[in-house]
């Protein structure tokens, strides 16, 4: 894929969010880190233990065990529609025109739910694979690719 000059790009998992720009070319891009951000989210075993790291019981939940909360993926959810409400926030500025998002899977099925008309209209792609923890050379190489 080649990669327009100040094209945005979103590089996303559950808990973490990169935002760069190309300051490149097509040929050659040049992703500049503009906002990061890294949010805490515990394994949901552990959001769900009391104060001695014992797991309460349903009834303590207050609710059946078939109904158990999922408190992780609760948070990747929100996550997810925290990142879609600031590229709404930022298309409605007129900060990008084209925007391409590569997040896990799993986050990109949520975050498409969220998308605003001016976010999809700008959204030229997106690639489904969890590339945060990569270097930025390799993420650059990772859109070449696709």
């Amino acid at each position: 894929m080649r990669l327009a000059h100040n094209t945005l790009v979103l590089v996303a998992d559950g808990g973490k969010r990169l935002m760069f720009r190309n300051k490149g070319d097509a040929i050659a891009p040049n992703l500049i880190v503009e906002e990061a951000e890294k949010r805490a989210n515990p394994a949901d075993r552990d959001q769900k233990s009391d104060a001695q790291g014992q797991r309460p019981s349903s009834a303590t939940l207050g609710q059946d065990s078939t109904d158990e909360i999922d408190y992780h993926q609760q948070e990747e959810d929100r996550f997810a529609a925290a990142t879609a409400e600031l590229l709404k926030k930022r298309a409605l500025r007129g900060d990008y025109e084209k925007l391409i998002i590569v997040a896990a899977p799993k986050l990109l099925g949520v975050l498409r739910k969220h998308y605003h008309p001016e976010v999809e209209r700008r959204l030229i792609a997106e690639v489904a694979k969890d590339l945060t923890g990569h270097p930025k050379d390799r993420i650059e190489a990772a859109l070449l690719a696709e």
